[in-house]
């Protein structure tokens, strides 16, 4: 266990770590972004992004910006050797098709047993953010989740069933946070690693029932 809750960058650094050598990936708009800075060189992992780009790499910075060079989200990225470009329709063909190993997904709430909530709070006139977010969860081999065990009002994201509209159901299978990472499922929730908190603390703060993964 770490003496402190985790970076945005640090979980961007463990789940590049986890992504398996040579998978197709897309990365989701906001804090998932921050993934592709964490790829090793050698990883022949191959970004996806929805807006028509495959070998996308890291973000790009100061002379390596190109106004007409952005991922899904707009941030300016860099291309790496290979990297090709297509239609915006053979791009959500290569998410629906199940062609993409791992998405890495923000979310709103994420259930003990995989369901996806992260395009709409349903709170009156919340904007809504569909985008790709439920092709890529269906289409998607592997779905991680990227985000803060607590929301803003201190309610735990990880719930035992999603109150909000959802994205997906059963279709997560990993959750990486601030405090700890879960693997979720029809089993429900087993805990990987503590950031900053006990087993304890983390069961009183979801009010879930969590074991320890294997």
């Amino acid at each position: 266990m770490t003496a402190s809750p985790r970076t945005k960058d640090e979980i961007a650094a463990a789940i590049a770590a986890d992504i398996p050598r040579g998978s197709f990936v897309n990365l989701g708009i906001g804090q998932p972004t921050l993934v592709a800075d964490h790829l090793a060189a050698d990883s022949g992992v191959v970004l996806h992004t929805e807006n028509g780009m495959l070998n996308m790499g890291p973000a790009a910075l100061g002379d390596e910006i190109d106004p007409d060079l952005t991922n899904a989200g707009k941030i300016p990225v860099t291309e790496l050797p290979g990297a090709s470009y297509f239609h915006h329709a053979d791009s959500f063909a290569m998410m629906r098709g199940g062609h993409l190993d791992v998405c890495v997904l923000g979310a709103f709430q994420v259930s003990v047993g995989g369901d996806l909530a992260n395009w709409h709070t349903g709170a009156p006139g919340a904007i809504p953010a569909v985008g790709g977010a439920m092709d890529l969860a269906i289409g998607a081999k592997q779905v991680f989740v990227m985000m803060t065990l607590l929301a803003k009002d201190g309610t735990a994201k990880l719930v035992q069933e999603c109150t909000y509209p959802l994205t997906g159901v059963g279709c997560v299978t990993r959750v990486y946070t601030d405090v700890a990472t879960f693997d979720v499922g029809p089993d429900g929730a087993a805990v990987r690693d503590l950031h900053g908190i006990t087993l304890d603390e983390l069961r009183v703060a979801v009010g879930l029932e969590l074991t320890e993964a294997a």
